[in-house]
């Protein structure tokens, strides 16, 4: 099995009419597009179309093509709850709280139109890391000037995001609602600095500026660590992303490397995958298979290309007889009691996850790069 080209089969086959990309195809509660989980697939997409176009559907460079189609689907999604935005930008001037009928869902039907209302669904990371995968993509492709559409929507999110940074919302696992995480505190300063470059008459810098500060004084554990939450003395492994890639810190930074090293100590399932939390009991809190991945991105932009080869090595060895990469694995288990009844409730772990597949594409190309000496 070719996993590089099983990959880029998963994503481009599971790309919605309209753009976006379904999380999951098995998983019914999968089967809608994030923000979050698209953006990373339109990078890993942008990255791989550098090196060698791929033909699907009669495009020479169906990577390319396909995440431009869904940064023209964020867009669209974006323009058509303008008023929704404006009202939450407008509240959040007045210091309320945002109306959750008006703030940006997490995830979409294939049309736009937006999933069930039971659903975590304010989440900010996944604008902001949308906007930084815009600017990714600008940059590959050299789209000058940004089309009008997307344009509008970049201006429209970043002021939505500079509006809201502060107030609590759902981290990426769609978890801890009434808390303000680290993680996405760095989607949203990387967000709001990708729009200036692509918009260079937005200037968010000081609300860059007072994010960072607001996060050295309440963002960090008694041990120097980033904290998953402001308040918790504890990790998450999605914070490896305030380092790679949102740049909130360098990856050698000192609070980053205590950062990773408790992410390794406590996180790191020895031989396997990378646990989210400590408090995980999704799936029996089983090891993922992405944030190895995201981990091992982490060692190749750091030079440790060895651990990162290891690591692409053990999530190759989770694809199944297909080649599809699963979400996580189980066993190991933080909490094993709690694997049954996911299983009964929500069916077989997700499989294959796009995100996972996208990462794949993303470390597979950044340790090509780092190779050859493009770092």
């Amino acid at each position: 099995m070719n996993l590089h080209k099983h990959s880029l089969q998963v994503i481009l086959d599971n790309q919605q009419p309209g753009g976006g990309y379904l999380a999951c195809p098995t998983m019914p509660d999968y089967q809608y597009s994030w923000f979050r989980d698209g953006a990373y697939i339109a990078y890993g997409l942008t990255l791989d179309g550098q090196d060698l176009g791929a033909q699907y559907n009669g495009s020479m460079a169906a990577q390319w093509d396909s995440a431009g189609r869904f940064h023209s689907w964020c867009a669209g999604v974006i323009h058509a709850r303008e008023a929704q935005i404006e009202r939450s930008i407008a509240r959040a001037a007045r210091g309320e709280a945002p109306d959750v009928r008006d703030v940006l869902n997490a995830r979409y039907r294939a049309d736009g139109s937006e999933g069930p209302d039971d659903w975590p669904e304010f989440q900010l990371d996944g604008v902001g890391t949308w906007l930084w995968s815009v600017r990714e993509y600008a940059r590959a492709v050299r789209v000058t000037p940004l089309p009008a559409a997307w344009a509008q929507a970049v201006e429209l999110a970043a002021r939505y995001l500079a509006a809201l940074w502060r107030t609590p919302c759902y981290d990426c696992w769609e978890e801890r609602g009434s808390d303000i995480h680290i993680s996405t505190l760095g989607a949203i300063y990387a967000g709001l600095g990708a729009a200036h470059e692509l918009l260079p008459e937005l200037d968010f810098e000081a609300t860059r500026q007072a994010i960072k500060a607001y996060v050295l004084d309440c963002g960090l554990t008694p041990g120097g660590e980033l904290a998953k939450s402001v308040g918790l003395d504890m990790v998450d492994a999605n914070l490896i992303s305030a380092a790679v890639p949102h740049g909130l810190f360098a990856p050698d930074d000192p609070i980053m490397r205590r950062t990773i090293a408790r992410i390794e100590r406590e996180l790191h399932a020895p031989g396997s995958g990378v646990h989210r939390h400590l408090e995980d009991t999704y799936y029996g809190g089983g090891a993922w298979v992405l944030l190895a991945l995201w981990l091992a991105w982490y060692y190749a932009e750091t030079g440790e290309t060895d651990l990162a080869r290891d690591l692409l090595a053990w999530a190759e060895s989770q694809a199944d007889a297909e080649g599809n990469l699963p979400e996580q694995v189980f066993p190991p288990g933080l909490e094993p009691a709690h694997y049954e009844p996911w299983i009964q409730r929500r069916g077989p772990i997700a499989c294959p996850l796009l995100w996972t597949h996208a990462k794949y594409l993303i470390v597979r190309r950044r340790l090509a790069h780092v190779a050859a000496g493009d770092r």
